[in-house]
């Protein structure tokens, strides 16, 4: 296999703690906040025993509920990985912020302490899907949250958004969409509420309490998303990622996509390295003992294959609007894109689902609905 670029790294921490777990997340939080100093301590001690050559652009702290941790604490994170990593003079620093978490003095630390882009987890400015959504917080302080954002020096904000709710219209998710909008942030993240396997809120689900959005409004929500967000000066890059210009994208988000290196520390986080792919401990305890003594936390190591890493790349560049580059594609796996998978563009071609052009092979917006499926197609083939 060709290498076709080497790509700057990125760096994710993992904060696990929560005040409160959503009934609709799967992943790995817990609400025991007396851990969280013995945490920080393990998390410099991760960094100081894993090697991670390469540089890096970006460092994510994501959760969980990373902006429960206090300024002093994300300052001597930061300070950490840029002793021990190689860490670009202009990177990307990133923290998923909760609106019923933050103050002004909290954010103006984050700030202080080299944050440069804070992603909010709004999920709706309605208290009634707040509400189903078990969130800590309301409408009223997810408005105030980006305002203090934006007083503390931030001018790279996000939002997470969820839609696809029982019994949501266009005209309620125009409404979260317009209220969004309406502060201004450079990133918007909308994603499609999925009933997680284990989840409070899927067990809600199998015993009846709710009935689930039809698949079918579903989708003309996600059509009505892109075009309403293009309207209002958003353009999608990825399903469900969209921003106000090429330079507001997430760049340590696109790491993923793209299959560069990156690390990841905490309890539950993944790394990738080349071809090879690991993974933490999905235990807060068990991560502490295993740093507590001088271990790297990792629960297991898989050595990617060529088929595996060609199954990955269709599947994450489907999802994103530049596509694939064919190009790219056939240098990286030394194969024929038209001969291997002809036919399926050619199908999808037809059908409006796909388009190629000047070497790139992507979905149209209408393939971006059934990305998944399509990906899948391709995968068949290989």
């Amino acid at each position: 296999m060709v290498q076709v670029k080497k790509q700057k790294g990125g760096i994710y921490i993992h904060v696990p703690f929560c005040v409160r777990k959503c009934d609709y997340c799967d992943f790995y939080s817990c609400t025991d906040l007396a851990k969280i100093p013995a945490y920080v301590d393990s998390l410099v001690d991760e960094m100081e025993i894993t090697d991670f050559p390469s540089p890096a652009d970006t460092l994510y702290f994501g959760g969980g509920t990373p902006s429960i941790l206090a300024p002093e604490q994300i300052q001597r994170l930061i300070d950490a990985a840029v002793n021990r990593f190689q860490l670009s003079s202009d990177v990307e620093i990133t923290i998923e912020a909760n609106p019923g978490t933050v103050t002004a003095e909290k954010l103006a630390g984050f700030r202080q302490a080299g944050v440069n882009r804070i992603n909010i987890g709004v999920q709706s400015f309605s208290d009634f899907s707040l509400g189903f959504l078990s969130r800590i917080h309301t409408a009223k302080e997810a408005i105030a949250s980006f305002e203090l954002a934006r007083s503390a020096g931030y001018d790279n904000i996000g939002f997470d958004l969820i839609y696809g709710l029982p019994g949501q219209s266009e005209k309620m998710w125009q409404t979260d969409l317009s209220a969004a909008i309406a502060l201004s942030p450079e990133h918007l993240s909308c994603y499609m509420l999925t009933y997680e396997p284990g989840t409070r809120m899927e067990n809600n689900l199998r015993n009846g309490h709710f009935r689930p959005l039809p698949d079918k409004t579903v989708g003309q929500l996600y059509e009505f998303t892109v075009q309403y967000l293009e309207d209002n000066g958003f353009f999608q890059y990825e399903v469900s990622n969209f921003s106000t210009s090429g330079q507001t994208r997430s760049k340590h988000n696109q790491k993923y996509w793209t299959h560069a290196p990156y690390i990841g520390m905490g309890p539950s986080a993944h790394s990738l390295t080349g071809k090879k792919r690991s993974w933490n401990v999905r235990s807060l305890d068990g991560y502490l003992k295993k740093t507590g003594q001088g271990q790297l936390p990792i629960e297991e190591t898989e050595e990617l294959n060529s088929r595996q890493l060609m199954m990955e790349t269709l599947y994450l560049r489907l999802r994103c609007v530049d596509g694939i580059s064919i190009l790219e594609f056939e240098k990286r796996f030394s194969t024929d894109f038209k001969r291997l998978f002809g036919s399926v563009v050619s199908a999808y071609e037809s059908d409006g689902y796909l388009e190629v052009e000047n070497n790139q092979c992507r979905l149209t917006r209408k393939g971006m609905l059934f990305a998944d499926s399509i990906s899948s197609r391709f995968i068949d083939v290989i």
